[in-house]
């Protein structure tokens, strides 16, 4: 049996993510500003470019990660995956709707997330309305492995 992902560990996905928001933002900036050889607050409106791409990315990134395998990287270095009530990624119509249900859950004041929280099954509004869930992942325990032999059992006794 899977246990739900509590609000706290999806805050640390969540956040983990937005710093591969933040790089990926910065690293277009850099990359417009030597193409284009301006500034990005120039006439050219680079900013707005920067961030329509990044908005693109951030889009893709979560839809098409969820529905390929249920995790982002922020969510597969906390060890939670987003599967769909019958425990397998979502479809990708769900990955699309769950993403644009996260403005949903931002207002007002980001009471749905907030509700992953306080409900038993941990499902935030957003999940609720893609039909999504975000479980923990089983840690790996490397099974036990045989004793190794005594010493004195390795050299063979001498022959009669």
């Amino acid at each position: 049996m899977t246990r739900p992902a509590g609000f706290w560990i999806r805050a640390v996905a969540a956040l983990l993510d937005f710093v591969v928001f933040a790089l990926v933002k910065v690293s277009l900036g850099v990359l417009a500003v030597r193409v284009w050889r301006t500034e990005l607050d120039g006439p050219l409106g680079v900013q707005g470019l920067v961030t329509a791409c990044t908005m693109l990315f951030t889009a893709l990134y979560v839809i098409v990660l969820h529905a390929l395998e249920g995790q982002t990287l922020g969510k597969l270095i906390v060890g939670v995956r987003v599967v769909g009530l019958d425990g397998t990624p979502p479809a990708l119509g769900a990955s699309v709707l769950r993403f644009l249900a996260y403005a949903a859950s931002g207002l007002p004041f980001g009471l749905g997330f907030v509700m992953a929280g306080l409900r038993t099954d941990r499902r935030a509004l957003h999940d609720l309305l893609a039909g999504t869930r975000v479980e923990r992942l089983a840690r790996h325990v490397p099974p036990p492995t045989a004793p190794s032999p005594e010493p004195e059992q390795l050299i063979a006794p001498p022959a009669p």
